[in-house]
C-alpha cells in the first residue's frame, strides 16, 4: 500500500474511533446567569448552593488571586510612572532609561565589606560556607536591593508635591473568626488588637516572623495581644516535637513558653528531643515535669487541635497571621501589620 493510501486508511480509523468514543457521551448543562439578590450561587432543581457556602474554604485562594492581579497592575503602573517622569526630566536627553538610572539615581551606591559581613551575620550563614563566590553573590543581591531603595527615594522626591493617585482598589483581606482558646499569649488581655500566629518552629520563614513579633511588641506594647498557635508542617520532621515542647513549657508558666519560643527560633538546628530538653533546662523549667510531659506526648492533643483549627480557617502555610481576624500570609514587613493595626486602634 502506498504512503498516501495508508494515511487515508489511518484517518478513517481515527474518525471511526473518535465517533465510537463520543457516541452517547453527554455533558452537564450549565446556564450562566446574572447574580441574584437572594444569596443563591448555584441551583439545580430544588437544590441550591448559597454564595456563603460556595465561598467557604476558598477565601484565602481567591484573595491570593486578587492580590496577584493587583500586584501586576500596581507594578506596571509604577514602571510607567517612572518612565514618564524620566522622560520629563531634561537630564534624560539622549539617554536610555537604564543609562539615566545609572547616572542620576544609583551612581553613588556602593557595597562595602561591612555590608556583606552584616548580611552574613543577619542570615546566620555558617563561616565555612562564606567564600569569594558567596560574597560576590551577596554583593550582587545587596546591590539590587539598594538600587530598588534608591529608585523608591527618587520616585518619592519626584512625587512629593503631587501624590500618586491610584484608581483601582486593593483587594480586601478575608476575615475569619479565630478563637485564641488556651494558646500562649503576651500583651494586655483586653487589648483592642489581637494578633494570632500559626507557626512552625522548624520553618525558616517563621524565624523571621519571630523578629516581626518582637518589633510589634516594641512598637505597640500592651495595645496589642499576641497569641501563638502550633501549626507544624508534616514535612518538617522535628516540628511537631518542638511544638509539644513549647506547650510543655507553657504548662508550667507562659513566660517559659516565650523563652522556649525565642530559643528554638534562634537555633533551629537544635530541635531534636535531647536538644529540646537541654533548652528547657537552660531557661529554668522544672526539668522532671517537662521531660515527663514531652516523653508522654502530653500536649500532642493541643497541638493537633491547633492544626485542625488552622485547616478549618484556611491556613495553608507558615507563618500565617490573623490581625483581628484579617489574614496576613508569610513573614511580611512590619508596615503590612501596622496598616491594619493602626486602623483598628483608631
Amino acid at each position: 500500500m502506498s504512503l498516501k493510501l495508508r494515511l487515508v486508511a489511518l484517518t478513517i480509523v481515527v474518525i471511526a474511533f473518535g465517533a465510537s468514543c463520543t457516541k452517547g457521551n453527554t455533558k452537564p448543562s450549565y446556564k450562566f446567569r446574572a447574580a441574584t439578590e437572594d444569596g443563591v450561587a448555584v441551583k439545580v432543581g430544588d437544590i441550591t448552593i448559597s454564595k456563603k457556602e460556595l465561598m467557604k474554604g476558598l477565601e484565602t485562594d481567591l484573595y491570593d488571586i486578587e492580590q496577584k492581579e493587583f500586584d501586576l497592575k500596581f507594578n506596571k503602573a509604577n514602571s510607567l510612572i517612572i518612565e514618564k517622569l524620566m522622560d520629563k526630566d531634561p537630564k534624560k536627553k539622549g539617554l536610555t532609561n537604564d543609562e539615566y538610572m545609572e547616572k542620576h539615581i544609583v551612581s553613588k551606591i556602593e557595597i562595602s565589606a561591612n555590608d556583606i559581613n552584616n548580611f552574613v551575620k543577619e542570615k546566620n550563614i555558617p563561616a565555612a560556607q562564606v567564600n569569594p563566590q558567596i560574597k560576590e553573590r551577596i554583593k550582587q543581591y545587596l546591590m539590587v536591593e539598594k538600587k530598588k531603595d534608591a529608585l523608591d527615594e527618587w520616585l518619592a522626591q519626584k512625587t512629593k508635591s503631587t501624590p500618586i493617585e491610584i484608581f483601582f482598589t486593593k483587594p480586601r483581606r478575608p476575615s475569619f473568626d479565630v478563637k485564641v482558646g488556651n494558646a500562649p499569649t503576651i500583651g494586655d488581655e483586653n487589648a483592642k488588637v489581637e494578633v494570632v500566629e500559626f507557626s512552625d518552629f522548624q520553618c525558616p520563614f517563621c524565624s523571621k516572623a519571630a523578629v516581626i513579633l518582637k518589633q510589634l511588641k516594641q512598637k505597640y506594647g500592651k495595645k496589642v495581644k499576641i497569641a501563638f498557635k502550633q501549626y507544624p508542617l508534616p514535612f518538617h520532621a522535628q516540628a511537631k516535637g518542638a511544638a509539644m515542647a513549647a506547650l510543655c513549657a507553657n504548662d508550667q508558666k507562659t513566660e517559659y513558653f516565650w523563652k522556649m519560643h525565642d530559643a528554638m527560633f534562634e537555633n533551629q538546628a537544635k530541635l531534636a528531643i535531647a536538644d529540646l530538653k537541654e533548652t528547657a533546662k537552660r531557661i529554668g523549667v522544672d526539668t522532671a515535669k517537662f521531660n515527663k510531659c514531652l516523653d508522654s506526648q502530653q500536649t500532642l492533643a493541643a497541638v493537633e487541635a491547633d492544626i485542625k483549627q488552622g485547616q478549618e480557617i484556611g491556613v495553608k502555610s507558615t507563618p500565617t497571621f490573623f490581625v483581628n481576624g484579617q489574614l496576613i500570609q508569610g513573614a511580611q514587613p512590619i508596615e503590612v501589620f501596622s496598616e491594619i493595626i493602626d486602623a483598628e486602634l483608631k
